[in-house]
């Protein structure tokens, strides 16, 4: 018995309809994943992070400055009005030659401040976006009013 001729071949491999479908189906998925995971609000979340332990540093650093001073706080901070927040910097609660290096080793700068990065050099201008405060009973506050999450970032001793 003969054979009949292969008149039609067969291509193996996709359709365009079946790629486009899952080229579909896969920018969904990513679509999805993305809203998950919010890289921007993630990077928000690390930079308030970073805040609240540079506020903690900077107001650890102000007490062992007080303690090893008999409760005297620095001078830029007791020159100020009680309860009124003051930029720590260079023109405002000028507290860097009294802290660093003997209290900690840097004044840190907030992440979106300038460079971000920690301030060494006290006579010159500088600016950490972050402030000070204190009350008639001594408290000092350091915060961070530039944060990024729903809460403001403070901390008082």
């Amino acid at each position: 018995m003969k054979s009949l001729p292969n008149l039609v071949r067969k291509e193996k491999g996709f359709t365009l309809i079946e790629l486009l479908v899952v080229i579909g189906i896969l920018a969904i998925l990513l679509s999805i994943v993305l809203i998950a995971i919010n890289p921007a609000r993630q990077f928000g979340q690390a930079n308030d992070t970073r805040r609240r332990s540079e506020v903690t540093q900077i107001l650890n650093a102000v007490g062992a400055y007080a303690a090893d001073h008999k409760g005297v706080l620095p001078a830029a901070i007791s020159g100020l009005a009680d309860d009124t927040a003051t930029q720590i910097s260079n023109t405002g609660a000028d507290i860097c030659a009294d802290l660093v290096p003997n209290y900690i080793p840097a004044l840190p700068q907030d992440p979106q401040q300038g460079t971000g990065t920690a301030i060494t050099a006290c006579g010159v201008a500088y600016d950490t976006g972050y402030q000070i405060a204190h009350d008639v009973a001594g408290r000092v506050t350091v915060s961070a009013p530039q944060y990024e999450g729903d809460t403001a970032i403070s901390n008082t001793r």
